[in-house]
C-alpha cells in the first residue's frame, strides 16, 4: 500500500513539474497597462531589435547551455509615459514563436517591467530575438530594452547583457 501511494505521488510530482510555464512576467498583468492610442493624437513612433540568448554555445557547436533572460522595457523619462504596442518573441531562424502582447499598453515615468524567458524555454535557440513597437510623446527620450541572461549551474554561473538597438 505504501509503494502504491508513493508511486502515485511522484506520478503527481512529475506531472506537475512538466506543465510548468517556461516564460512568465513578473509581477505585470498587460491587460490592466492597455490604453488606446486614438486618445492622443501626435505620438512618435518606432521599433526596436533586441537580442536574446536562451541558450549558448558550450564547448562545441554541438552543446548548448541554457539560460535565464530576462527582458526590461524600461522608461526613462522622469515627466512622459512611453507606450509599447506589441512585443514579439523570435527563433533563432527567425520565426515568431508568441506575442506577448499586441494592444498597447503604458509604461510611467521611470518605471521598469520584466519578461522572464525560464531557463528551460528552448524554443528561441542561440539566436533569439524580441521587436518591440512603441510609442513616445515627440522629443521625449526613446524607451530603454536591455536583456540580462543568466546561468548558475553547477559551481559555475556566468551572466551577461545585450542592448537594443532602433531600427525603424
Amino acid at each position: 500500500m505504501n509503494r502504491i501511494v508513493m508511486l502515485l505521488l511522484i506520478i503527481t510530482l512529475q506531472s506537475c513539474h512538466e506543465n510548468k510555464e517556461v516564460s512568465s512576467v513578473n509581477p505585470v498583468n498587460w491587460e490592466n497597462r492597455t490604453i488606446d492610442l486614438a486618445l492622443i493624437d501626435t505620438l512618435a513612433y518606432g521599433t526596436t531589435y533586441l537580442s536574446v540568448y536562451s541558450q549558448i554555445y558550450s564547448q562545441s557547436e554541438h552543446k548548448t547551455h541554457d539560460l535565464t533572460a530576462t527582458v526590461s522595457l524600461r522608461n526613462v523619462n522622469t515627466d512622459d509615459t512611453i507606450y509599447i504596442n506589441k512585443a514579439e518573441y523570435f527563433n533563432t531562424n527567425g520565426s515568431s514563436i508568441r506575442t506577448y502582447f499586441d494592444q498597447t499598453i503604458f509604461i510611467a515615468p521611470m518605471e521598469t517591467v520584466e519578461i522572464v524567458i525560464d531557463e528551460n524555454d528552448q524554443e528561441g535557440g542561440t539566436g533569439a530575438n524580441f521587436l518591440f513597437e512603441w510609442a513616445i510623446v515627440p522629443n521625449s527620450d526613446e524607451p530603454f530594452f536591455e536583456a540580462i541572461m543568466i546561468s548558475t549551474s553547477g559551481q559555475q554561473g556566468l551572466s551577461f547583457t545585450t542592448q537594443g538597438k532602433r531600427i525603424k
